[in-house]
């Protein structure tokens, strides 16, 4: 696709994981990695966690098979330019853009991630609930190791991997600059994103995450529902076995979310999703970061 003419983003976030938007409808925007992570860049471009590419699913190879449920795809793609398979906070956001742009109206819509079709409960008011399939929960567990403490990590999966950890203090973490040691690193061939988990309360947890291709982030959708699932689990909770639901809120360090796991297994999260502001890529500037 020619950049000379002005190709519009969005920014938008979910309990402060935020994203650029890309409105590319027809599909014909090509995004290599080293423009997604110029893009994301905080100092030399827009800044993000992440950016969503909005396709429509009938215009994108690997979503054509769900044109028929869901209209459109969101091609998620991380901060360094990576592809991932799918982004809670994102598809909140992503569903906040479609009724912000006039593309879908408040109620249910279907969205195509590479997760598969995430059905999604938008209302005017700013929360947005979103069904995240069920959760796996795969019989490896990983060791993570971190200034010179060691924890045991469920393995959780979401759509994309998870590794979660029981703390003592959040401040364990460290800095997370790097991703935290874990082994061993078979179980996760493509990587993995890693949640350091306290508890607040009552069904009341909070967390710190590393995201798989981002470094810590502020929120991460995905990674309350694992946490949350991986928390029901070491409370003893099951939906499947009582047939009741169960709700964790998770504290991020961009707010909270609720996330609720049904007796049929599947899980909802439900939070807000912002749009804060929109323009257009200088076409020069685009067209460098695209060559």
């Amino acid at each position: 696709m020619s950049t000379a003419q002005r190709i519009a983003f969005l920014k938008g976030h979910g309990t402060e994981n935020d994203f650029v938007i890309v409105p590319d409808p027809d599909g014909r925007l090509d995004l290599p990695a080293a423009a997604v992570a110029r893009i994301c860049d905080r100092r030399a471009g827009v800044g993000g966690d992440g950016l969503l590419r909005v396709v429509r699913s009938a215009a994108h190879p690997e979503a054509r098979a769900s044109a028929d449920e869901a209209e459109w795809f969101m091609d998620y793609r991380n901060g360094d330019g990576s592809i991932a398979e799918m982004c809670g906070n994102g598809v909140r956001v992503f569903a906040r853009y479609l009724l912000y742009a006039g593309l879908a109206e408040a109620g249910d819509i279907a969205i195509a991630t590479r997760a598969g079709v995430r059905r999604v409960r938008l209302d005017r008011s700013g929360d947005v609930t979103v069904s995240m399939g069920r959760a796996e929960l795969p019989e490896e567990s990983v060791v993570v190791t971190l200034d010179g403490r060691s924890w045991p990590a469920r393995n959780v999966n979401m759509g994309n991997p998870h590794a979660v950890a029981f703390v003592e203090d959040l401040a364990h973490a460290g800095e997370l600059r790097g991703v935290p040691p874990y082994s061993p690193a078979a179980v996760y061939p493509d990587g993995v994103n890693i949640e350091f988990v306290v508890d607040r309360g009552p069904r009341h947890v909070a967390m710190r995450v590393h995201e798989r291709g981002s470094g810590e982030t502020r929120s991460c959708g995905t990674g309350a529902c694992a946490v949350a699932v991986a928390t029901a689990r070491r409370d003893g909770a099951d939906p499947a076995r009582t047939g009741t639901p169960v709700t964790y809120t998770v504290d991020v360090l961009g707010g909270s979310l609720s996330i609720t796991e049904l007796p049929d297994g599947t899980v909802e999260m439900t939070g807000p999703a912002v749009i804060v502001a929109e323009g257009d890529f200088d076409p020069d500037w685009l067209a460098a970061a695209l060559a």
